[in-house]
């Protein structure tokens, strides 16, 4: 057990090294710009937010309950595609 334990706080701190590395880009917009660009689109509830190349792809409800799914610019902003 001793001999896993090592292995597996080094790949979670890689992981989490890999991401903060990502979102840090000087140019990029911030996770939480593109979460007030969805809202502002209907999105109420967030189920799932990923950074995807050049892209934030933010999952979630509207008010009515249904699905959504944003994309948005990582660079400029705009809204690439959503879908219902």
């Amino acid at each position: 057990m001793r001999k896993f334990i090592l292995p597996i706080v080094a790949v979670m701190t890689l992981g989490i090294a890999t991401q903060a590395k990502a979102y840090d880009s000087g140019d990029l917009i911030s996770m939480q710009r593109a979460l007030a660009i969805a809202t502002d689109l209907g999105l109420v509830t967030v189920s799932d937010t990923e950074f995807a190349g050049y892209e934030w792809q933010i999952e979630g409800r509207d008010i009515e309950g249904r699905y959504m799914e944003v994309d948005v610019d990582a660079r400029t902003g705009a809204v690439l595609n959503v879908d219902r």
